[in-house]
């Protein structure tokens, strides 16, 4: 089967997958060429243009300084999703390798990382992440660090379920009868047939992160003014909200329709790789049961 055919019948079989991919190849690409789509510099003030609404020159309107809310919105794009992406791959990789560790060799080591867990899951998530974010400072980076103290044990737990499952399977017990070094272990078996998974959730993460670190903002625990970020724009507008509603529509628009694209990638990543979850007609890419070669 040539490698067109492949893809053609790849397309094909996901379409729904295919289709929230490229959406979210959008939001990417407006993340990533924010400085040539947006039509005015989001920190160019204004104040004659003040609370100008939605028109032919600014698509979005104006806010207060009268700063163009579109290119604010679209630069928005890249410090929100950004953010987003960093913190969901620190707490999966962190997470997920307390996880498997923790699920690989039992006993003590186990038992002080899942006690650990399970005192970050007592605290409300957001109460803790504020918390920490108060101490360290207001910042985006420092509402992605607080944000990571509180949401890592997610992974760890998820890891740790999916190595127990594995652990004494025959593939894995004779890799260890051949000598077979625990971090081959846990690097050639364990981790393959965890990370499916493991992606799926980080997946659906980007979006849940993404309206923790926009609540963050809100409440003046994440981005900072002038910074361009979607949450700040929410706590900037709520106060002109019945006066000048554009101000917290169209960045309230822009979580939202990132939220859903993501949330429904994940989805639709699931059935590509999880069989359990696939429809009846739908080719499926199977988990690995065997020793890597």
């Amino acid at each position: 089967m040539s490698p067109s055919h492949r893809i053609r019948r790849f397309l094909g079989a996901h379409r729904a997958f295919c289709v929230h991919a490229a959406l979210a190849l959008v939001i990417v690409l407006v993340a990533l060429l924010a400085g040539v789509i947006a039509p005015m510099s989001p920190y160019e003030a204004n104040l004659a243009e003040a609370f100008q609404g939605p028109s032919a020159q600014h698509w979005f309107g104006t806010d207060k300084l009268g700063r163009d809310m579109a290119s604010r919105v679209i630069y928005g794009t890249r410090v929100s999703l950004a953010a987003s992406i960093v913190l969901v791959l620190v707490i999966s990789v962190v997470g997920s390798l307390l996880g498997v560790i923790a699920g690989y060799a039992g006993g003590l080591v186990d038992a002080v990382i899942m006690r650990v867990s399970d005192m970050m899951i007592s605290f409300p998530g957001i109460v803790l992440a504020i918390a920490v974010a108060g101490l360290m400072g207001a910042s985006i980076r420092n509402a992605i660090i607080a944000l990571a103290v509180v949401s890592w044990t997610k992974y760890a737990r998820l890891a740790r379920s999916l190595v127990l499952k594995i652990r004494h399977s025959d593939f894995v017990t004779a890799a260890e009868l051949t000598g077979a070094r625990p971090g081959r272990l846990i690097r050639r078996y364990l981790l393959p047939n965890a990370l499916p998974t493991l992606v799926i959730t980080a997946a659906t993460d980007i979006g849940t992160m993404m309206l923790e670190l926009a609540g963050l903002s809100f409440l003046g625990f994440g981005a900072q003014p002038p910074q361009a970020e979607w949450g700040l724009m929410l706590n900037e507008g709520r106060a002109y909200l019945l006066d000048s509603p554009w101000l917290m529509i169209f960045p309230g628009a822009a979580i939202c329709a990132t939220v859903i694209v993501f949330n429904l990638l994940g989805d639709a990543l699931r059935d590509v790789l999880d069989p359990r979850h696939a429809g009846p007609d739908e080719a499926v890419v199977e988990l690995t049961t065997a020793p890597l070669a």
